[in-house]
């Protein structure tokens, strides 16, 4: 049996459909080294993690350092060097006054915990999440999920989460313009406080930039009207940074474009550039809620991830990667938004710094296009390009490339979207 047979017969999941299976033996940097020889241009990053590129010498040369004094001991139980220097790094590089972390294996593991932590320090039960959201795939992260397509088949789920109106301009639940609309998806969120909840929330949970909902990006001041309310009524701010983190949107973290302070932020993908690890970082009274033995993970926090990440974001600060980010995305969205005024089918481009979204439509009506966005993901694949495919409705094609490719690898990946979007709209 070959690799694909062998997953078929053995391999329980949910494999995305292919037209050409891509069997993985080695990657570098951005490029990605198919069994059959085939090389192909990464702009999907194993799903936003490889942040520092495929196989960076330098976080494998701290991972192979540690590997050889320790791989396991458990966190939780033995004092270990590298889980207090990252915790201490995370300190000084996340917003606010965030201070002490807990770690995890995962994003999905982070914000379970984060939704633990909010319950214990303000004894408080309930929850409030967005509308088009993404948490995890656990029963806790997909109870504050707003979305029916992660969600199906999984419930019944928790009790206690409300949901309000996602920020999704190019699809505004109350049929308004930004910025005619007076942030009316902001403003509603205290209509959901006094009429979907019992009064009794411990925290609203948020992605900065929502990847899984098609790359949503909020306007600028969404999150300080938000805020507001929140410190109101004395709720909690988790900052879901899972995804948008680690220099992915041209900061180290989304929610410093907003200028707000989160009592919580979660991570893991970005966070150890394809070492497995997720965290999240509380303000110091809502850290110490926890007491021992009150949460606990066996894996989490391990030695070897651990130092991985501090050599990950040493290299991303030490090299400028943000600014090189926001550079690069800002000349990749202006293309695609000149492309946009050439092709019907792209209703709309979106996105900060190399978190790209390009959301294809069947007409005026904004009738989405997820046939022709599968169609797509395949061409370019077929063309060597490798890109993602999300959005609540499944038609929004996400380019989330490692931060530091180059741009004529940029460019060559755009003129195979362009070609192959060509291809499609004369099709149709």
């Amino acid at each position: 049996m070959n690799t694909v047979e062998k997953y078929k017969e053995y391999v329980n999941t949910s494999m995305v459909k292919a037209i050409e299976p891509v069997v993985i033996e080695r990657a570098k940097g951005a490029i990605i080294y198919s069994e059959d020889g085939k090389e192909y241009i990464d702009c999907f990053s194993g799903i936003s993690v490889v942040n520092a590129g495929h196989c960076n010498e330098e976080v494998l040369k701290a991972a192979k350092e540690q590997m050889e004094k320790l791989v396991h001991a458990c966190t939780y139980v033995y004092y270990i060097k590298p889980v207090a220097d990252l915790a201490e790094k995370l300190a000084q590089i996340t917003p606010g006054r965030l201070k002490k972390t807990f770690f995890a294996n995962s994003g999905a593991e982070a914000n379970e915990a984060a939704m633990r932590a909010a319950k214990q320090f303000t004894g408080r039960y309930e929850f409030i999440a967005l509308q088009c959201s993404f948490h995890g795939r656990s029963v806790g992260t997909l109870s504050i999920t707003g979305n029916m397509a992660r969600k199906k088949g999984g419930g019944p789920y928790l009790s206690g989460t409300a949901f309000s109106p996602a920020p999704y301009c190019y699809r505004c639940s109350f049929g308004l313009s930004y910025p005619n609309c007076e942030l009316r998806c902001a403003k509603f969120l205290e209509d959901i406080i006094r009429f979907h909840t019992s009064g009794n929330v411990a925290a609203f949970f948020a992605e900065p930039v929502m990847g899984e909902g098609g790359i949503i990006v909020p306007p600028p001041e969404y999150f300080k009207v938000v805020k507001e309310i929140l410190d109101r009524y004395g709720i909690l701010f988790v900052a879901d940074e899972v995804q948008s983190g680690f220099g992915r949107t041209g900061k180290l973290f989304a929610i410093e474009y907003y200028d707000v302070e989160p009592d919580e932020l979660t991570m893991a993908k970005g966070i150890a550039d394809g070492f497995p690890l997720g965290a999240f970082i509380a303000r110091e009274e809502v850290a110490n809620s926890f007491k021992p033995g009150d949460h606990l993970s066996t894996f989490g926090g391990n030695p070897v991830s651990c130092a991985a990440a501090i050599a990950n974001i040493d290299f991303i600060i030490k090299n400028d990667i943000c600014f090189q980010v926001v550079e690069k995305g800002k000349w990749f969205m202006e293309k695609l938004i000149e492309l946009k005024q050439e092709f019907k089918i792209i209703g709309d481009v979106r996105g900060k710094g190399l978190m790209i979204g390009l959301e294809l439509v069947k007409d005026d009506k904004k009738t989405p296009a997820a046939e022709e966005a599968d169609m797509l993901r395949n061409l370019c694949r077929e063309k060597g390009i490798l890109v993602g495919l999300g959005g609540v409705n499944g038609n929004v094609i996400r380019i989330q490339p490692p931060l530091i490719i180059s741009k004529d690898q940029l460019d060559y990946a755009f003129n195979v979207i362009k070609e192959n979007i060509s291809k499609i709209e004369k099709a149709n």
